[in-house]
């Protein structure tokens, strides 16, 4: 069906949202954070009339979501938001996307390879908010000095490098705590058995730092069982880490904005299809700290 331009008096077909393809691609399907940013793009899908499909691999692997990238490029995808899992492995595949002319808008993890915006969390300010909130519960604690682990998801994730870093740079100048060396966990169980490690062998831990969601919870359950005083301190809020919080295991944690991430990345995705301003590449989209005052 085509309408007559009112300004070059042109037949032209009017733009329908329901003819273009979206993509989302997460990390997983098993984080809850990817579910509300998946509620973030339903609702804003739903608000414009567009139609998006949620694709990502069962279990975190760059390999597949290359392939799930790839296939959604050659099966005719005019845009794509993408958290990638590997941003160096996963450039190439969205190059070969961005040469079919799809566009690409990334949430939380953007990856090597340029796209149009980002909307994520600014994690290095994050991190040192993890920090400044160690070094206020560890006082609150009594605990004055000792050892202090991390436990991140992936040697390859730059949104969760950066948070260790900005951590790092909040308690490396101090001289009252010793930061052990980074341990990498990509789901629950095994940041459990990093965080039980840490405990076991680390007779002066005060304090445990989480990344994101799997590996704050597995510090959380490893505190839990844990006989001496241990402050937790992780990311983001599911149900199991409001549990945790609320039974004391985790003392705060940085409360992300995926709802605002996928909400506001529908909204930029449909301002690229039109040829709309897309505004500057990159969204803070924020944090916020939750404890059991604040939860």
């Amino acid at each position: 069906m085509y309408i007559r331009d009112k300004y070059t008096n042109m037949l032209i077909r009017p733009f329908n949202l329901e003819d273009y393809k979206i993509y989302y691609i997460s990390k997983d399907k098993i984080s809850q954070f990817w579910f509300i940013i998946n509620q973030g793009i339903n609702d804003m899908a739903s608000l414009v009339g567009a139609n998006f499909i949620w694709d990502a691999p069962e279990e975190r692997s760059a390999e597949k979501q290359i392939e799930i990238i790839t296939n959604a490029a050659n099966n005719g995808a005019n845009a794509m938001l993408i958290a990638a899992l590997d941003p160096v492995k996963v450039s190439s595949a969205i190059q070969y996307a961005k040469s079919l002319g799809v566009k690409i808008i990334y949430l939380d993890t953007p990856a090597a390879e340029e796209g149009i915006i980002t909307l994520a969390t600014d994690d290095y300010s994050a991190g040192v908010t993890a920090g400044e909130n160690m070094i206020i519960e560890l006082a609150a604690a009594g605990l004055r000095q000792g050892t202090i682990g991390i436990v991140s998801d992936s040697i390859m994730s730059t949104n969760t490098r950066e948070r260790v870093n900005g951590f790092r740079s909040v308690l490396a100048p101090n001289r009252n705590y010793r930061l052990l060396n980074t341990q990498f966990g990509p789901d629950t169980a095994s940041a459990l058995k990093i965080a039980d490690s840490y405990i076991a062998n680390n007779p002066d831990l005060v304090g445990i730092f989480g990344t994101n969601e799997d590996t704050t919870i597995g510090v959380g359950y490893a505190i839990s069982k844990s006989s001496t005083t241990i402050v937790g301190i992780g990311f983001d809020f599911p149900p199991e880490t409001q549990k945790l919080i609320e039974n004391g295991s985790l003392k705060a944690v940085m409360v992300q904005n995926p709802y605002t991430m996928g909400y506001l990345g529908m909204a930029e995705t449909i301002a690229a299809l039109k040829g709309f301003e897309t505004g500057p590449p990159y969204l803070n989209t924020g944090v916020s700290v939750r404890t059991r005052y604040t939860s």
